[in-house]
């Protein structure tokens, strides 16, 4: 039996797109491995947005080379965004490679992996319920991709590049994918899309996000639904609506990307900071108990101290659950492209520092309405590094950026992994909780 090492690099889209191609690749026989020294075949799934994330994959593809320069019979396919961006560049660079999929090919990783011929789809792949898939993360909770590509046109974004326009999936196909998902144990589903709240739109659907939630809540065994990547101007009064139902987190991730208004014309986008905060209050008061995700952009063309100082002001004034900063990275192709890059990278990294102390204290003092509370929390398993204390997340907590919360247990671990549970919480730190089980 062949044994295959996926390594994924960048966001939960691209980590399903792994899962898919590895559903392939089980369904052929192979098995996996978790280190490429032991592999047949290395697969790296490159993620090409951001500088950062192309240097991660070239230095990957680096160590792989080295790997197969040692062990010849080694495999090795690239496959995502950074190859469907520049694989001409990457041939040419690392010849050793033995297979390059784009976006459109994940479904062909079988026939890259034993070096048959197929053809080249013409548009990225968009799985559906029927597509083999090797869940990766805990039992308890996994991501459901609704869509492909992106319709808007920020002028610092490569995805529609990459992707193309939007392309929604079927609401009978994903609330399929749901009931599977459920059937295997999975308590939590996180819809994921370049813009989730962009949904349907491609199909001459109105409100359409609203109408997959629907949909979804109707499945019996699902406990918790997650919404994840939501564009400012698309948070209508219908998905608001539908979010009181039960099922449902009130839980919302907006990326609002800046709030001075001359930088956000720049960025092409529509909601600077002053109609940002009127969104923010109207979400808080139809869901008082709501938990909001932002990510922001430092170092954007333009962003003197008036303009920095603008956004640190919003991030005080919207009092964030949780909240990401990047640096901008100059991308070619772009409509920021033609603005140079005038920023330092020791500047902009200053500019994250300076936000993120703001939020440290925001978080930390967000985290002290939990005291004394009981909660729902879905116990993951234990710490690695602490025997007797699991660790778990409420409804309040988006998986792998958002903080946890940790439970002193002696409960043995199979009866409540994967399970939601009532804790109560005794203690916070800046981003985590800590807590023990509600009898």
């Amino acid at each position: 039996m062949k044994t295959v090492a996926l390594i994924t690099f960048g966001c939960s889209k691209n980590l399903v797109d792994s899962e898919v191609m590895l559903g392939y690749l089980a369904r052929a026989g192979y098995r996996f491995v978790s280190s490429p020294e032991d592999a047949d075949l290395i697969i790296l799934n490159t993620c090409g947005f951001i500088r950062p994330a192309k240097d991660e994959a070239e230095n990957a593809l680096v160590e792989a080379v080295d790997l197969k320069t040692r062990f010849p019979e080694k495999r090795i396919i690239a496959a995502g965004c950074y190859v469907e961006r520049y694989k001409g560049a990457l041939k040419a660079r690392f010849p050793e490679v033995d297979d390059w999929l784009g976006v459109a090919d994940f479904d062909k990783i079988v026939q890259a992996a034993e070096g048959i011929p197929f053809f080249r789809a013409p548009s990225p792949f968009l799985l559906d319920h029927t597509s083999p898939r090797a869940v990766s993360t805990p039992p308890g909770w996994a991501y459901l991709k609704i869509s492909e590509g992106c319709s808007h046109q920020c002028s610092f974004c490569a995805i529609p590049l990459i992707k193309g326009s939007y392309r929604s999936r079927c609401i009978t196909s994903i609330a399929q994918e749901a009931n599977n998902l459920a059937l295997r144990g999975v308590k939590e589903i996180d819809l994921i899309s370049q813009d989730t709240t962009y949904f349907g739109r491609d199909l001459g659907l109105k409100d359409g996000l609203a109408l997959l939630l629907r949909e979804l809540v109707g499945i019996g065994r699902l406990e918790w639904i997650r919404i994840l990547y939501g564009y400012p101007e698309e948070i209508s009064d219908a998905l608001l609506e539908v979010m009181q139902d039960p099922k449902i987190c009130r839980y919302l991730d907006i990326p609002f990307q800046h709030s001075d208004p001359m930088i956000i014309q720049k960025m092409g986008r529509a909601m600077d900071g002053e109609r940002a905060l009127r969104l923010l209050n109207n979400i808080r008061r139809r869901m008082p108990d709501v938990a909001v995700r932002t990510s922001l952009i430092v170092g954007f063309p333009g962003e003197g101290r008036r303009e920095f100082n603008s956004l640190k002001r919003f991030v005080r004034e919207a009092r964030f659950d949780h909240l990401g900063v990047f640096a901008y990275s100059r991308e070619d192709q772009t409509g920021a492209f033609r603005w140079g890059d005038p920023i330092s990278e020791k500047e902009k990294g200053e500019r994250k520092k300076e936000i993120m102390e703001l939020q440290v204290e925001i978080s930390y003092e967000k985290n002290r309405q939990y005291l004394g509370r009981t909660i729902e929390v879905l116990v993951e398993g234990w710490e690695d590094s602490f025997p007797r204390r699991l660790v778990g997340r409420g409804r309040f907590q988006a998986p792998e950026v958002d903080g946890v919360v940790f439970i002193d247990s002696r409960r043995a671990l199979t009866r409540v992994a994967n399970s939601v549970q009532r804790v109560e919480i005794l203690a916070r730190d800046v981003y985590d909780l800590h807590g023990k089980f509600s009898p």
